[in-house]
């Protein structure tokens, strides 16, 4: 019988957030666990950083009860959360003929990666790229979440250059990066935010803006053919006078009492002003289209602060408190 010296076994293994079932983030905990293997089509990723975010939240507590049909009705699937990832390829699977090993990479997926750990492994065709020269690993992987949902709200209208667009929530995640990517497919935005952030709204390119603190957005005179509420803090009927006639409403949240899950069905047989839930979809697509955006410099990501894996539970109870604005992001490696 033969025995792996303390050496050995420290290749074999990774420290990792690790939880065992929904809950407050005092259910994470980290510790050691075993360093994955990649299969034939897989790469193996030493994770330099991922984020915490609104989806992380979600699939941490179990809430809304409907994410746990896609990541574990009564216990999480993976015991590693992490939605995103930004690091470098340390080994690659036989059948891999896409990257290579060195290739700094990113990625994103909402149903979960277990990528809050040192190491990872993903298929190469999944939702994978190589981050751009310029651009480093917390601007990259901060490109994930909240563009790929600002995206879908976007894919689930038919935009068109001039069109005028109100953004609530214009500072979070999904919102500052709502503003930059209906300001380059030529819409004009309105963004809703408060008194510190002003600065913060206009430097993104926002047209006009409105400080909730000082004024209520939904007494404006303008119309809007499309309302994006990227923090799920209003609702149709409160913002149904603002539409135009064939306006469009989108929000991240499910809505007083899940009115944006019934909503679209009422509004659509009704005609006029539309509810759209965006149920999101191709994350391959969006990760693909914000390395093209961030190569060109169209897209330029928040981030609010940083924080260690070590302190991972701070770091989601910052986020759960809805006070973050743009990005947190998590350091694996210091």
């Amino acid at each position: 019988m033969s025995f792996d010296s303390p050496e050995q076994r420290s290749k074999t293994k990774m420290k990792a957030a690790i939880r065992a079932k929904y809950g407050p983030p005092n259910v994470l905990t980290v510790g050691n666990m075993e360093k994955p293997v990649p299969k034939d089509y897989e790469v193996l990723i030493k994770v330099h950083c991922s984020t915490v975010n609104r989806t992380d939240c979600g699939i941490l507590f179990g809430k809304p009860f409907l994410i746990r049909f896609f990541v574990g009705l009564f216990k999480p699937r993976d015991p590693v959360p992490g939605t995103d990832f930004a690091g470098q390829i340390e080994a690659i699977g036989k059948a891999v003929t896409s990257f290579q090993i060195g290739d700094r990479v990113w990625g994103f997926q909402d149903e979960g990666l277990c990528s809050q750990a040192e190491y990872m492994t993903l298929s190469e065709d999944k939702a994978l790229a190589r981050v751009p020269d310029s651009i480093g690993y917390e601007e990259a992987v901060a490109s994930g979440e909240g563009a790929h949902y600002a995206f879908n709200f976007i894919d689930k209208v038919n935009l068109k250059s001039g069109d005028r667009v109100l953004v609530n929530g214009a500072t979070g995640a999904i919102g500052s990066a709502a503003i930059q990517l209906l300001k380059h497919f030529g819409a004009s935005v309105t963004a809703v935010g408060n008194t510190p952030n002003m600065g913060l709204i206009k430097s993104l390119g926002a047209d006009r803006t409105f400080d909730y603190l000082k004024d209520d957005f939904t007494k404006d005179r303008e119309k809007y053919h499309f309302i994006f509420d990227a923090v799920g803090k209003s609702s149709f009927p409160k913002c149904k006078h603002l539409l135009l006639p064939k306006g469009i409403y989108i929000s991240s949240e499910l809505g007083p009492a899940a009115q944006n899950l019934y909503l679209p069905l009422i509004t659509w047989i009704r005609g006029g002003k539309r509810v759209v839930f965006p149920v999101p979809k191709d994350c391959k697509r969006s990760v693909l289209l914000m390395t093209k955006l961030l190569a060109q410099g169209a897209l330029k990501p928040v981030i609010d602060r940083s924080y260690p894996l070590e302190e991972i539970r701070e770091a989601y109870t910052y986020v759960a408190s809805g006070e973050k604005k743009g990005n947190v992001i998590l350091s694996i490696i210091e």
